[in-house]
């Protein structure tokens, strides 16, 4: 990220955040839903703590980050900064679910039956996560694979201290985003069969047709903060 005095930074954010409500606006309408609905998770991987500073002083109060290490790091900066919510969107390793479990208030990341009795285990409290899903089939991909889900959510749903909200998909990257579009269709259907209210799916490059296609959380990095470095 190039360096920018505080004014441009908070400029260039602010109006990156302006821009992409307005997007939500629009993409709501097309489809008849209320962009009240859409909660935008402002996804700071590689940025660092002055930028989610910024965001709040924007509106924003639902962070995401990838990293269990890279987000203590931020959370020790930014000390008491205020209300916000902090979203694990990232693989979470289950030695690093203690650390995790200090900083974060929601867990889009349970891509295991293991890894979501660690969590239960260290848990001093309810904690809302979402079941990953790969729905594409990606070898590269974690989460369980659609002909999982059921089960997994059989399972899940029996340890105390986990919450399911709903499920959570990363699309595959497409040229053409029709094509990403029976992923998050796929997804929506799935989460309907088992009575759930959020959806997490969504980022930068394909959030319109997630919205369109029933997301309720979209997972917001390079469209608020800008490129990555």
């Amino acid at each position: 990220m190039n360096k920018l005095e505080p004014g441009d930074l908070y400029k260039n954010i602010s109006d990156n955040i302006i821009d992409l409500r307005n997007r939500v606006e629009v993409v709501c309408k097309r489809c008849n839903r209320s962009a009240a609905e859409i909660k935008v998770i402002g996804v700071t991987k590689n940025f660092p703590a002055t930028v989610i500073q910024v965001a709040y002083q924007c509106g924003l109060r639902d962070f995401g980050e990838n990293r269990v290490q890279e987000a203590e790091i931020k959370y020790r900066d930014l000390g008491d900064i205020g209300p916000v919510v902090w979203h694990m969107v990232g693989h979470l390793q289950g030695n690093k679910v203690k650390a995790a479990l200090e900083i974060f208030d929601v867990i889009h990341s349970v891509d295991s039956i293991k890894l979501a009795r660690v969590i239960n285990e260290h848990a001093g409290k309810i904690i809302p996560v979402f079941i990953e899903v790969n729905v594409g089939g990606e070898a590269t991909k974690y989460g369980f694979t659609v002909d999982q889900v059921q089960d997994a959510v059989k399972s899940i749903s029996t340890l105390g201290n986990l919450k399911i909200m709903g499920l959570m998909t990363v699309a595959p990257p497409a040229d053409n985003l029709e094509e990403v579009r029976p992923v998050f269709r796929k997804l929506k259907q799935l989460n309907a069969s088992f009575g759930f209210n959020e959806l997490s799916m969504g980022m930068t490059d394909d959030f319109e047709v997630a919205i369109e296609e029933g997301a309720t959380m979209i997972r917001i990095g390079r469209a608020i903060f800008g490129e990555r470095r």
